[in-house]
C-alpha cells in the first residue's frame, strides 16, 4: 500500500493554517543554510512555498561557500533573536562542525528537534513526526518487531532508531560502510536515510515489509528514493518519494514552530 503523504501533510497544515490565522503576529522561521546542493535547494523551496500558503514567513539566510563553523554558530545566535524558529539545513561543507552548530541552536527555537534526547522539552524531529503520523493513520504496531536503519545521521537515522526502540522493536543500524546484504530479507519495517538513489531493491527484501523511505538524492535531475519504486510491489505499507515521507515532515516542522510558539512566546 503505497502512502499519500500529501494528504496526511495536508491535514497538517490545515490545523497550522488555522492556528496561525488565531495569532496576532506572523510567526517567523529562519533557514540557515550554506552551499546548498540539488536536493536541499528543492527542499527550501517546498519549505517556503508551505510556509507560506499557511501564513508562516520563512526566511532563507544563505552563507558563504568558505563559512567555518564560527560564521555559522555567529549566525544562528543573531537570527534567533529575531525568529520564533531557526534551522540549519543540512548537509553542510566539510569545514564546518555539524556538532558544534546544531548544539548552538538553542532547544525553544529548535523545530528540528536537533536537540531531542538531549535536551528537556525539544521537539520530536520531523521525520520521526512522519513516521509517527503514518503508524497512527495505519495502526502500525513496532512490538517485537525487527527494524533496520539504514544511516544514522541526526536527522533520520539516530532519531528513527531511537524511536523505533521506545515502540518496542529490535533495530540494527547500518551504514553505507557497515550494510550488510543478507540481513536486509530479515526486517520486518525498514527505515532509510542514506541518500543513494534505488539503493534497496526488489530481491533484497521480503514480501510484507514495512518501508519508510526517508532518502532523497538527484538521479538524472528528479528526486529519488533509497528504495526502488518496484519494492512497492511486495511492501505492505511503503512510503515513495517523492510524495511520502518529505511532504509530511515540512508539514510537521511548521506544526513544531507553532508548539515552540506556544511554549515559550
Amino acid at each position: 500500500m503505497l502512502v499519500d503523504g500529501k494528504a496526511i501533510a495536508g491535514y497538517i497544515l490545515e490545523a497550522v493554517a488555522r492556528e496561525v490565522t488565531a495569532l496576532d503576529y506572523v510567526p517567523k522561521l529562519s533557514v540557515i543554510t550554506c552551499a546548498p546542493n540539488f536536493e536541499t535547494q528543492k527542499y527550501l523551496e517546498m519549505k517556503k512555498q508551505k510556509a507560506g500558503a499557511v501564513g508562516i514567513n520563512l526566511n532563507v539566510v544563505e552563507l558563504a561557500v568558505d563559512s567555518v563553523t564560527k560564521d555559522v554558530t555567529d549566525c544562528i545566535e543573531q537570527v534567533a533573536k529575531e525568529s520564533d524558529g531557526v534551522l540549519v539545513q543540512l548537509p553542510l561543507p566539510s569545514q564546518i562542525d555539524r556538532e558544534v552548530v546544531l548544539s548552538a541552536v538553542p532547544v525553544d527555537k529548535d523545530p528540528d528537534g536537533f536537540l531531542y534526547g538531549r535536551e528537556e522539552g525539544a521537539c520530536l524531529p520531523p521525520v520521526v513526526g512522519a513516521i509517527d503520523e503514518i503508524s497512527t493513520k495505519y495502526n502500525l504496531d513496532w512490538a517485537s518487531k525487527k527494524v533496520i536503519v539504514l544511516g544514522q545521521g541526526r536527522l533520520v537515522g539516530q532519531p528513527a532508531a531511537s524511536y523505533a526502540e521506545k515502540n518496542g522493536a529490535e533495530v540494527t543500524i547500518f551504514t553505507k560502510e557497515t550494510f550488510d546484504q543478507s540481513k536486509l530479507k530479515t526486517a520486518d519495517i525498514i527505515i532509510s536515510g542514506i541518500g543513494q538513489p534505488h539503493f534497496i531493491t526488489r530481491e533484497l527484501v521480503k514480501d510484507g515489509v514495512i518501508i519508510f523511505d526517508a532518502g532523497a538524492s538527484e538521479d538524472g535531475g528528479v528526486l529519488a528514493g533509497d528504495v526502488h519504486p518496484e519494492v512497492a510491489e511486495v511492501a505492505s505499507l511503503f512510503t515513495p518519494v517523492p510524495g511520502g515521507i518529505g511532504p509530511i515532515t515540512i508539514a510537521y516542522l511548521l506544526r513544531n514552530l507553532l508548539r515552540l510558539v506556544r511554549q515559550y512566546k
